[in-house]
């Protein structure tokens, strides 16, 4: 069994929430807070503020538990992190505090940390983030992805790439809202709970275990989760 904490957000809530229902040979576990950013991450371990401890985008503990305390709670193989969204394009968000963070986490596992990737704002999305690239959902990915290149290369991580899956996946007829297709979101920033968290968590078993989803290879598929499918088979994923 693969075990992966995430020390994320509602995006990585989104991303982990199907995880384990796609494949029987991970077992995931996320903190969370909304919006959590790199800064507040490293602020709540330094304060030993409680998260919300998740599985399957759950709450499974009623008191909380602290970054320190879910690390040591069991023998992790791998720790992903990730940036807050409005700012995951933004440079200057990224440091000192990425450096810090993963400075912290190896305190007490030895896990791999790998970076979560995450994606760009729908169309027509009115976060108030948004404006900063230009309210474009291709702006905001062209600068996650060279920021994030960029910081990944930097610290020595692999990266998780949603983003760049959703990215692919905006562009087929059937998830581009542009040309009267299905949004992958389901208020125009986080995944919608059927097609866009199912692609997050196809990724995120690919990326762990190297492995398709035995559920794409049904026959009973409606058409959006064909498309997956058939950009999964198609999508190059650096396993571990």
């Amino acid at each position: 069994m693969i075990k992966i904490l995430a020390v994320g957000n509602s995006f990585s809530q989104d991303a982990t929430a199907l995880a384990e229902f796609l494949s029987d040979g991970i077992s995931v576990r996320n903190l969370y807070v909304g919006g959590c950013s790199l800064e507040r991450h490293c602020k709540m371990a330094d304060e030993g503020e409680r998260y919300e401890y998740q599985h399957g985008g759950e709450r499974i503990s009623t008191c909380g538990i602290t970054l320190k305390d879910a690390l040591l709670s069991e023998k992790w193989d791998f720790v992903t992190v990730q940036q807050a969204s409005g700012l995951s394009g933004i440079k200057e968000s990224y440091y000192p505090y990425l450096n810090y963070l993963i400075s912290r986490i190896r305190q007490y596992t030895d896990a791999e940390i790998v970076f979560h990737r995450t994606w760009a704002y729908e169309t027509g999305s009115d976060h108030p983030s948004f404006p900063s690239y230009g309210c474009d959902r291709r702006i905001m990915w062209d600068r996650i992805k060279s920021v994030t290149d960029e910081a990944a290369a930097r610290e020595n991580l692999r990266i998780i790439p949603v983003g760049d899956f959703i990215a692919r996946l905006r562009e087929t007829d059937f998830f581009s809202v542009e040309n009267g297709g299905l949004s992958l979101c389901r208020d125009g920033f986080h995944l919608s709970l059927n097609y866009g968290r199912f692609a997050a968590a196809c990724v995120w078993v690919k990326f762990f275990t190297g492995e398709t989803p035995r559920y794409l290879g049904r026959r009973d598929l409606s058409e959006g989760y064909r498309a997956i499918g058939e950009c999964l088979n198609g999508f190059d994923i650096k396993t571990p």
